[in-house]
């Protein structure tokens, strides 16, 4: 029982180490704006990049 006690804890103390990482990545980008915006997890191409075009529209790599 102690085992899947400590691996909860530990799964939720992961979970809320990485919301901190994002509100630090937040913060930066709000202190730093000509870095640009923060990149979120899931955005851009690839996922859901809200262009309304259904793909986005940007220079190919070569190569890639």
């Amino acid at each position: 029982m102690l085992r899947y006690l400590s691996t909860a804890l530990i799964i939720l103390l992961l979970l809320l180490a990485w919301v901190a990482v994002q509100a630090l990545a937040r913060r930066y980008a709000a202190r730093h704006p000509e870095f640009g915006p923060a990149k979120e997890e899931g955005a851009g191409c690839g996922s859901q990049c809200g262009c309304g075009a259904g793909q986005c529209q940007h220079p190919r790599v070569p190569g890639k």
